[in-house]
């Protein structure tokens, strides 16, 4: 279980510490694509926690829950940079971040059909048990 959840925290603790720099300015199309990556990246670490492992076929509660738990980071990510000089928080950049969180689910989602398609042997994910 540790090395399925470290991982995750490591990389929350990264988008902590981004989020921490004051007056980070960047362009916005950086900033957007910038949101879009990092939690593509969270999205597929938490999906990897959740379901044990990849590639495995996911079902709608591993989708769910990581969406949930990357969205809800997103969140506390913007309140937290209310309070850090120079940077405020934007419903825009959780809704970017929901975007990242999503792709990344889907690519867990349809790698685990492809990979089980192909004859991969990974088992059953926990979420099909």
């Amino acid at each position: 279980m540790l090395r399925l959840w470290t991982p995750v925290i490591v990389y929350m603790a990264g988008i902590f510490y981004v989020s921490s720099l004051p007056n980070l300015s960047l362009p916005e199309p950086v900033a957007v694509s910038g949101h879009s990556a990092a939690y593509l990246g969270l999205a597929v670490l938490l999906v990897r926690a959740l379901a044990g492992g990849l590639p495995r076929r996911i079902g709608m509660r591993v989708a769910v829950t990581a969406m949930l738990i990357a969205v809800a980071y997103g969140v506390s990510d913007e309140v937290h940079q209310s309070y850090v000089p120079g940077r405020m928080a934007d419903a825009y950049d959780v809704a970017t971040d929901a975007i990242g969180a999503l792709a990344g689910t889907i690519a867990c989602w349809a790698w685990g059909i492809l990979s089980s398609r192909s004859g991969s042997r990974h088992g059953p994910s926990r979420d099909e048990l």
